[in-house]
């Protein structure tokens, strides 16, 4: 199987699961590239924020809205990336990228992600189609049971939306909800090796524990929707804005290239503002 090339069982094991992990999705290589760009961007530094959980740990990210040249970009529009998310996603319409982050859980201090859905926080922005969109998580370094991997509720993205509310300075999903979820669905940890990729839908519940050992766990999420479904409460146009892919090559082939101070970050007055 090529690696821009997802076949129809793992489609409906998609749709079935609400997530798909594909192993071995970038090289050692690009994987070690990517690493480099995430300890040496100045502008992720500086445009990085934290969100505490309901126990007072902070959880630390730094999210921007429209793909550049840089590393991170570079994959976020590689062939490979598109290609899988347009085969996964209802619709036929192009793909756009609606935002992503750095998700940066450092050892012993990095906090918790509460129980919640994606699209728990994106029906805010009013985008209508929760099966237009979807998350990729792409692990940087090792994610780990210890290091506070992703936990996800298998098939749980069946539900539809349930209510959500502030547990912390984060947004959680209804406990009552996910508590009857877990009475019949399978609570399945996400452990990656640097390189694998998550693929998951909007309305799959899911959250992680926080990092008490010694290890980082680093990982890039991006997100993605399709261009006809177009949210009524959103001012970045990236999400409504056809991705061109570049050739899956140009990762490696490319110089080491950050971000900069002019890429449209999201800051955590706005991001709080959008969650109402």
């Amino acid at each position: 199987m090529m690696k821009n090339q997802l076949s129809d069982d793992q489609k409906k094991a998609y749709l079935e699961d609400g997530f798909l992990i594909i192993r071995s999705f970038l090289n050692t290589q690009e994987v070690n590239k990517i690493y480099q760009a995430t300890v040496q961007d100045e502008a992720i530094t500086n445009n990085s924020y934290e969100l505490k959980d309901k126990s007072g740990k902070n959880t630390k990210l730094a999210l921007w809205f429209t793909p550049g040249d840089d590393v991170f970009g570079l994959l976020t529009k590689s062939k490979r990336m598109i290609n899988a998310v347009n085969f996964l996603l209802d619709g036929d319409a192009p793909v756009c990228h609606f935002h992503s982050k750095l998700m940066q859980k450092e050892p012993k201090v990095g906090g918790a992600w509460e129980w919640h859905q994606d699209y728990g926080y994106w029906y805010r922005n009013e985008f209508l189609y929760p099966d237009q969109m979807i998350s990729v998580m792409t692990a940087i370094t090792e994610s780990t049971v210890e290091n506070g991997c992703l936990q996800v509720i298998k098939g749980s993205h069946k539900i539809g939306r349930i209510e959500h509310g502030f547990s912390g300075e984060q947004v959680g999903a209804s406990q009552h909800y996910v508590d009857l979820a877990l009475k019949t669905m399978e609570l399945v940890y996400v452990t990656l090796k640097p390189g694998d990729v998550l693929f998951f839908h909007s309305n799959l519940l899911h959250r992680s524990e926080a990092n008490l050992s010694d290890n980082a766990r680093w990982s890039l999420i991006s997100c993605y929707n399709r261009q006809t479904n177009i949210p009524y409460n959103e001012k970045s146009k990236s999400c409504i804005t056809p991705i061109s892919p570049v050739q899956d090559e140009a990762l490696l082939e490319a110089e080491i290239k950050s971000l900069n101070e002019m890429t449209d970050f999201s800051s955590k007055k706005v991001d709080e503002s959008l969650k109402g």
